[in-house]
């Protein structure tokens, strides 16, 4: 069966792209950006209008956002190129573009998943020298969300992703964390240092990780220094996994005892965030 282009589609919603370009935004480790936890996040607009260089010098972009391999890309959108200014950001200095979403292709937006084998680095194309290349495989009923909840040994949250889930009150999440006890590691992604903590009580995990989602800190002391020291920015860093889970009705003592375990054989106190 002959697959359908999208650059078609979107033409046949009466949009005319005109002089575009195609933004393939993949994560980049070293400004750790990650276009699909911000396009879950809703900031993937406001991240993409940021750019170092001037690489959305035409009328309309076509923004894609890859889905973890070469080929796999999440359509979510059309802009505008309304405009451009150059800014300043404490050390960081880039442009700044203003991009008007527009109307027509929205149904196929966080929808529609391409087949673009791109095995090149470039990320912001000529839009008439790829649009050949850009097959509709699928398209979902619903937009693309956060994934359901992988099970208790594959937890592995970006503090953005976090706030996501709570902001969402996720329900495969939600059901899963409200009813364990446990410990949980906290790790510094830019400097590799661990926190140690538990939760028990209540609603368990969850609801020791939203105090995590409000504030970046939870009010452990260690964080709560650590992002007095840094800015609140700074929680952006942090990664959330589940190192043991516990029964929702264990023992306090018992679950601490577990923390403190653990504790001892990742040497957080000595090395990590952990004080006690």
């Amino acid at each position: 069966m002959k697959m359908l282009k999208l650059v078609d589609l979107i033409r046949l919603s009466g949009i005319e792209l005109g002089d575009y370009k195609i933004h393939c935004a993949t994560d980049n480790n070293r400004s750790g950006w990650r276009p699909l936890e911000e396009y879950f996040a809703g900031t993937f607009e406001v991240g993409q209008s940021h750019q170092a260089q001037k690489n959305f010098e035409c009328e309309n972009v076509l923004s894609l956002i890859n889905l973890g391999n070469s080929k796999r890309w999440l359509f979510v959108g059309v802009y505008h190129v309304d405009g451009v200014r150059e800014i300043q950001i404490k050390e960081w200095s880039g442009f700044f573009y203003t991009l008007t979403p527009i109307a027509g292709p929205e149904q196929l937006a966080g929808r529609a998943i391409i087949d673009f084998p791109k095995t090149f680095r470039a990320s912001y194309l000529v839009g008439k020298k790829y649009e050949d290349q850009l097959f509709i495989s699928s398209i979902r009923e619903e937009k693309m969300s956060i994934a359901d909840f992988p099970g208790f040994n594959s937890v592995r949250l970006s503090y953005k992703m976090l706030k996501s889930i709570v902001r969402e009150d996720n329900p495969s999440w939600k059901s899963a964390l409200a009813n364990v006890a446990g410990v949980y590691i906290i790790t510094d992604a830019a400097t590799g240092r661990q926190y140690v903590g538990s939760a028990y009580g209540g609603i368990g995990l969850w609801q020791r990780w939203s105090a995590y989602a409000d504030s970046g800190h939870g009010h452990n002391k260690e964080l709560v220094e650590l992002i007095s020291a840094k800015g609140n920015e700074y929680a952006k860093n942090f990664q959330f996994s589940i190192i043991e889970v516990c029964d929702i009705n264990s023992n306090p003592d018992h679950v601490i005892s577990r923390e403190s375990h653990w504790k001892d054989v990742l040497m957080t106190r000595e090395f990590g965030l952990n004080r006690n």
